[in-house]
Formats: structure tokens, sequence, C-alpha cells
């Protein structure tokens, strides 16, 4: 899996740095804007590094069980104050000063070691836990690109919606006061649409603001701010669900990363308690070394060269280390227990929120075709306030509500559509399931894919 994701994430980002969407004459698609996020997003580019770091451990892992060579050097100067006691001792006494020199190699091979063997699986799981954190780093950037890129568009058909609107309160406004000022109006009239003109500036101004922030959040991910983006397609027609929940919850337990994550937890816990056990084992080693030793003196007089030669077996057996080794077994035992508790969290959270897409998507299916069927009929109902305003049957405050009740049907159906989409990453992020072919699914919903 490990260098799967390594080739996928080089293409994308190859793909976004040799064909950057940056043309603002045309609109970003949502795989535009994800191939930017690839390039430029610094989570996933932390997580990167991050994985690429974790691959050191397998190397780290073989050094436990290959030899270690060690080069050591010494060189000392001595005097000693020599007086000898006894008769027919054949050294003078006396003051003597002398140098001495030492250089050695020593290679050391290990033949048996429990503690390294589980370490070694021990460093294996954590790269394999490594990889998996990459892997739902890139699940979550599709996420996260996703939400922001239809964050971006509902802020912007708000605000466009807003200022249509305006023109329209702006006109009926100015169709008043000159009615009043003919004497076919009262004053009520103007008073309602100057009300609602004020109110609409100030909602304007809001979503002006809440458009500038949804960007700067998208410039957040992509690393620049984005240009023009592409707009659901007006013909889009919901797809009912045709797999039910449970199956969508048997594979949310099979491949959820979130899971899986967790229980590489509780795999290296209970290496763990294998690890510290095997500390009250004995370790074997091959072991050899190669010395030189000279010295021009010693405290007999004379200096000597020695060159040794040593190969063998060394065994050591731990007998007691103050309990310590026996009180981080139990330790581990108690981590292992709090990796379970964490599965087990990690379970029934991405069941909640596997539910909770499902549940949405459904949701947004169904409201999608009610407020299609609500634009149809505000726009019937402001066509027949109209029609009587100009009869003199209906006011001019009827007009604005049923303009009003009109923006609203645009606005929530766009919000329904943009939702709808989302909810399909949702679901298939919370499930673990996500790729980038379900964005460019998703792409050919907007309007650049057409």
């Amino acid at each position: 899996m490990r260098q799967s994701l390594f080739l996928i994430t080089a293409l994308f980002a190859t793909t976004a740095l040799a064909n950057p969407a940056s043309t603002a004459s045309k609109p970003q698609s949502l795989m535009d804007i994800y191939n930017l996020a690839l390039a430029h997003d610094p989570t996933l580019a932390s997580a990167l590094n991050g994985n690429k770091a974790a691959q050191e451990l397998i190397e780290q892992a073989k050094a436990l069980y290959r030899p270690v060579v060690n080069f050591s050097a010494e060189a000392s100067a001595a005097q000693a104050d020599v007086n000898y006691k006894g008769r027919g001792i054949p050294f003078p006494n006396g003051v003597r000063s002398y140098e001495g020199y030492q250089v050695g190699v020593e290679a050391r091979q290990p033949l048996f070691r429990k503690e390294n063997l589980v370490q070694m699986e021990q460093l294996r799981t954590q790269v394999s836990h490594a990889d998996k954190k990459l892997h739902l780093t890139l699940q979550n950037l599709m996420l996260r690109t996703a939400q922001s890129y239809f964050d971006t568009l509902i802020a912007q058909d708000k605000l466009d919606l807003i200022r249509a609107q305006k023109a329209a309160i702006l006109s009926q406004l100015d169709q008043a006061k000159t009615n009043f000022e003919v004497g076919s109006a009262t004053i009520t009239d103007s008073n309602e649409a100057q009300a609602r003109f004020d109110l609409i500036v100030a909602q304007e101004i809001a979503a002006q603001n809440a458009f500038e922030i949804a960007k700067r959040s998208l410039h957040a991910i992509i690393g620049e701010m984005p240009h023009s983006l592409a707009k659901v397609r007006a013909d889009l027609k919901p797809n009912a669900l045709k797999q039910p929940l449970d199956e969508w919850l048997k594979v949310a337990a099979d491949s959820n990363l979130s899971i899986q994550i967790q229980q590489d937890m509780a795999t290296l816990s209970s290496q763990e308690i294998e690890r510290n056990q095997a500390a009250h084992l004995p370790t074997v080693d091959a072991v050899a070394s190669y010395t030189q030793t000279s010295a021009n003196g010693s405290n007999f007089g004379f200096g000597s060269d020695i060159n040794t030669g040593t190969i063998g077996v060394e065994l050591n057996l731990p007998l007691y280390q103050g309990g310590a080794t026996s009180s981080r077994v139990r330790q581990a035992v108690l981590n292992k227990q709090k990796a379970l508790d964490d599965v087990e969290l990690a379970r029934r959270q991405t069941e909640l929120d596997t539910q909770t897409a499902y549940l949405n998507l459904n949701s947004s299916i169904a409201q999608v075709n009610a407020y299609q069927q609500a634009l149809i009929s505000s726009q019937s109902q402001l066509d027949s306030t109209q029609t009587g305003y100009e009869a003199g049957i209906r006011t001019s405050v009827d007009v604005l509500n049923a303009q009003q009740q009109l923006f609203s049907a645009k606005r929530d159906l766009l919000a329904a559509r943009y939702e709808y989409l989302l909810n399909i990453i949702r679901l298939k992020a919370a499930v673990g399931v996500i790729g980038d072919g379900d964005l460019a699914d998703v792409n050919l919903q907007l309007e650049k894919a057409l």
C-alpha cells in the first residue's frame, strides 16, 4: 500500500504542477482545486514527510539483528614512583615515566535476543500505522477540499441572489415612489419597499464577508486565491441510494482507516507486552575482537607490544533489575486494554458517522426534489402576485413577499444540491472507501464538465 500511495500522490502533484488551473476566464472545477490541494496543502505535505521518516524504521528494524562493529583507541601517559621491598628483586627502584597506546576492534553478532525480535515486529507495525495515517490524510484532504469548495460556492450563490433580490426590491421601490407621486398608491408601499431595501443592503454586506471568508478558507488548502468556481449543473438529478444502511456499515467495519489505525495501536500494545516480558530472558551474542597494545615502559622498567585476538560466545542472564521489568509488563498490559477501548471507540464513532452520513444523504436527495418543486411553485406565485398587483388587487408588499419567497427557494435549492454532492463524499469518507474517482464523479455534475 505504501508504494501505491506515493505513486498516486506523485501523479496528482505532477498533474497539478504541470497543468495549473490558473486562467481566470475558465471556471475551476472540483478536480482542479483538488489537484492544487495535492500540490500545496501543508497538512498533506506534513503527512508525506512524516511517512517518509517512518519508512526509516524498516532499516532500524533490520539493524537489530545485524552485526555491530566498534573501533576503539586509547593513549595514556603514566608516572610511577616504585620502591620494591625484599631481597633479590631484579628491578631497580625509582621514578618511571612511560606512555601506553591501545587500538582495538570488536564485532558482536546477536544470536538470540527475543527482545530485539519483538522490537523488529513493533517497528514494522509502526510503519504500517504510518502508511494508514498518510492514506487517512489523503481521504481527509478530499473531504476538506470538497467541503471548502462547496462552502465557497454557496457563499457566492447567496451573494449573487441577494444582489438580484436587491435589484428587484430597488425596482419595486422606484415604482412605489412613482405611484405615490401620481397618487395611485399610499406612502405605506414606498416605506415598506424602502425598509426591505435597507435590510437587503445589510444582508449583502454580511454575504460579501461570508464569501471572502470562504475563499480564504479554500486558499489555506490550495495556496492561492480561487478564481470563479464551476457550479452545479441545473439539470442535476439525484440518484437514490441502492445499498441499504446495513451494507454500508459492514463495509465501514472492514475499510475505515480510523478503526485500522487503532487496531494497529492495539497490536503494538500486545507486542510491547511481549517485548517487556522478553527482558527476563537470556541473550546470546557471538563476539570477536582484536586488540593491539603498546607501551614504551612499565613499572618494571621495560616496554611491550601485545597483539590479542579473541572469539567466543557471550551469554547474559538478567537476574534482578529492582522490579522495573515486572512493572513495565504491568504497564504494557494496561496500555493494551486502553488500546482495545480506543478500537471500540473508533468502531462506534465510525458507525455513528456512517449512519449520520447515510441519513443526511437520503435527506438531501428528498430535499433537492422538494426544493425543485418549491421553486416552480414560488415562481408561479410571484407571477400571479405581479399580475394581481398590476390589476390593483394585490399590494406591493405582496409582491415583495413573493419575490423574497422565490429567492429563498432558489437559495435553498442550490444549497440542497451542494449538500447532496457533499453528502456523497461524506458517506464515502465515513465508510473509508473514498478515492479520487469519487471526486471525479462529483466533478461530472458541475457545469465545467459539460
